[in-house]
């Protein structure tokens, strides 16, 4: 199969199909995984999909990314300096690899180095206070100074002083939108800082400009690509929050800095501290639980080479999606709880969902769970 082991590399003929699929409509992290799988490589995944859409019940032509406008990006990254690093590359961050559904290709700039260190993120909100800022400056030096790399989002307040914090030790960046388009606008210089001393990284194609709906995304690069995750501030209502509960699915600790209960901003921490967060007042509180972690093999590495079989059954007939689909409904569902209703045989459950997927009539939810949209009209 045309996939990398762990620290092999694509060929530039497979890294082109790979981005060439990837910027496919409807091609997410697990259908590019199944479609490689099933079919070998990107390339052949890449002339099925037409097929398979319309077996899904997409009622218009899906749209395929050009090889053009792959190449075309492939050109903008050797520009700007970043790379397409795939999943199963050595440049690949480690704990990144082993999140449940691992973004495919990511576009790095800087000194990929810095992704393999023990790191840390932090995080914390927008409207920071000065206290909350310090705060975050010296526990990410602290850090640094310890060995650990910290990651943060690029946002104004803590993610500011996080990278501020750690940039003469080693600092990680994840964006919302493409490598060429760092947001908010303020903090573009350092932006620019950390793609010189540190790592920039986003799994959005360049030339996208980040939306609202972007941000959790970028939020769980953050989360997934350490060890664990600190929050500094955050209100009851925050993307912060949203970065800890991602964590905490992944499996990664949760540290949070306790803050005054009549602040708003510090609502959401003191909360994740009620709900078994970890207290943090300085730098050891972080260290002395992860310095642990760092002994033990990490678990469950992420590869596209354990595919699962589709072959092990014949491939689902009409009625059979008409079963999978009568099972499923706007609330999300496991597949598992599919593949025992129906039962139909696991590999015919999974290739009807693939087709939905591509005809943009599912939707995909933490922990295995799976979800119908409506058909297009």
């Amino acid at each position: 199969m045309n996939a990398p082991g762990e620290g092999a590399r694509l060929s530039d003929r497979q890294r082109l199909a790979w981005l060439q699929l990837l910027r496919s409509e409807n091609v997410g992290p697990v259908t590019f995984r199944q479609l490689v799988n099933h079919y070998g490589s990107a390339e052949t995944a890449l002339e099925m999909l037409p097929e398979l859409a319309q077996r899904g019940g997409a009622k218009r032509q899906i749209v395929i990314a050009s090889r053009a406008d792959a190449e075309r990006e492939m050109e903008e990254a050797r520009r700007l300096g970043a790379a397409f690093v795939a999943v199963g590359e050595a440049d690949y961050p480690p704990l990144m690899r082993r999140m449940d559904q691992p973004p495919p290709l990511l576009a790095m700039k800087g000194d990929l180095s810095i992704v393999h260190r023990p790191t840390v993120a932090l995080v914390g909100a927008r409207n920071a206070s000065l206290t909350g800022m310090k705060m975050g400056r010296q526990l990410a030096a602290a850090l640094g100074s310890a060995g650990f790399s910290v990651a943060s989002g690029l946002a104004r307040g803590i993610d500011a002083a996080a990278h501020q914090g750690s940039l003469d030790t080693g600092t990680i960046a994840a964006l919302a939108g493409g490598l060429d388009k760092p947001y908010p606008p303020e903090n573009c210089a350092l932006f620019e800082e950390i793609a010189e001393r540190g790592t920039v990284l986003s799994e959005m194609p360049f030339g996208w400009s980040p939306r609202a709906r972007d941000f959790p995304r970028r939020n769980r690069l953050v989360a997934g690509i350490a060890f664990g995750l600190v929050v500094v501030e955050a209100a009851r209502r925050s993307g912060s929050l949203i970065s800890a509960r991602l964590a905490g699915e992944m499996g990664r600790l949760v540290f949070a800095v306790p803050g005054s209960p009549f602040d708003p901003r510090t609502g959401g921490t003191n909360a994740l501290l009620k709900d078994g967060a970890i207290l943090v007042t300085e730098a050891d509180d972080v260290i002395s639980h992860i310095a642990p972690l760092l002994d033990r093999p990490i678990s469950r590495p992420e590869s596209l080479e354990e595919p699962p079989s589709f072959s092990a059954a014949p491939p689902p007939s009409d009625s059979d999606r008409d079963r999978i689909t009568q099972a499923m409904g706007p609330s999300p569902v496991l597949i598992d709880d599919i593949i025992r209703h129906t039962e139909l045989h696991p590999s015919q459950v999974l290739t009807v969902l693939l087709e939905l997927d591509l005809a943009g009539r599912l939707e995909r939810h933490s922990g295995s769970a799976v979800s119908l949209l409506p058909p297009d009209i």
